[in-house]
C-alpha cells in the first residue's frame, strides 16, 4: 500500500509525502499504519477519525483531517490522505 499525504493552506500545497506499507495484514492496519508514519515525519499529532472522515475516505480512499479532527492546535487549512496503490 502506498499513502499520500498532503498538507494544503489557502489552497497551496505545502508539504506531501509518500509513505509505504509492504506488510501482509488488513487494508485498515495498513492505513493506520502509514498515517502514523505520515504524522511523524510531519510533526503532527494523530488526527481523529470522525464519521465524516470515515465515509469520504470509504467512498473516495482520499480523506481531508481538519481542525476538528485534531486536538492540538494546527497551522494549514487540513491534512489530507489518498491512497496511491493496494
Amino acid at each position: 500500500m502506498r499513502l499520500w499525504g498532503k498538507i494544503w493552506k489557502d489552497n497551496h500545497l505545502l508539504q506531501d509525502t509518500v509513505v509505504t506499507d509492504d506488510r501482509e495484514d488488513t487494508r485498515t492496519h495498513k492505513i493506520f499504519r502509514c498515517l502514523d508514519e505520515l504524522c511523524l515525519s510531519f510533526d503532527l499529532s494523530k488526527p481523529i477519525w470522525l464519521d465524516a472522515t470515515i465515509k469520504e475516505f470509504q467512498r473516495h480512499s482520499k480523506a481531508r483531517f481538519y481542525q476538528d479532527n485534531f486536538i492540538d492546535e494546527i497551522d494549514f487549512d487540513y491534512l489530507e490522505i489518498q491512497v496511491l496503490e493496494e
